[in-house]
């Protein structure tokens, strides 16, 4: 699976942080910026990573800004990316299994790195239960 990751300046630390953690487990992560913490805008790095996954560049993507709520609003704009804030283990699972998110996003300010590994390792090894779920996504996709 790819996984490409962006972050704007108050999720650069966090980002840096799990590209780290996914080298250690043989599954780097393809970086989308910022390379530094000099203030950006983060609707430019959603945009960027949406794009990513829109085009199949990468399977998934990471998103984190201060709070991740402001990159996750961004990155929703766009037709064909779910992109699900999580904020403990449940909604790490439930992104998965109900709502079968692209894009997983979080917030540098507002989460340790050590619990944004566990939900990442909890997202990433869930499934996807399709079934009743799949005919709320298709509405999803089929908004303007």
């Amino acid at each position: 699976m790819k996984i490409a990751i962006a972050a704007d300046h108050g999720g650069f630390a966090l980002k840096e942080t799990l590209k780290q953690y996914f080298d250690t487990q043989n599954s780097p992560l393809i970086d989308l910026g910022t390379y530094d913490t000099n203030p950006v805008d983060y609707p430019d790095y959603a945009d960027k990573l949406a794009d990513f996954i829109l085009t199949k560049q990468a399977d998934l993507g990471i998103l984190i800004c201060g709070t991740g709520i402001g990159i996750s609003m961004a990155a929703n704009r766009h037709k064909g990316i779910r992109a699900a804030l999580i904020y403990n283990d449940f909604a790490a699972q439930m992104a998965k299994e109900h709502n079968n998110a692209n894009v997983i996003v979080f917030g540098g300010r507002t989460m340790t790195a050590d619990e944004v590994i566990r939900y990442c390792n909890i997202f990433l090894n869930s499934a996807y239960q399709g079934g009743h779920h799949q005919k709320r996504l298709d509405k999803l996709d089929s908004k303007e």
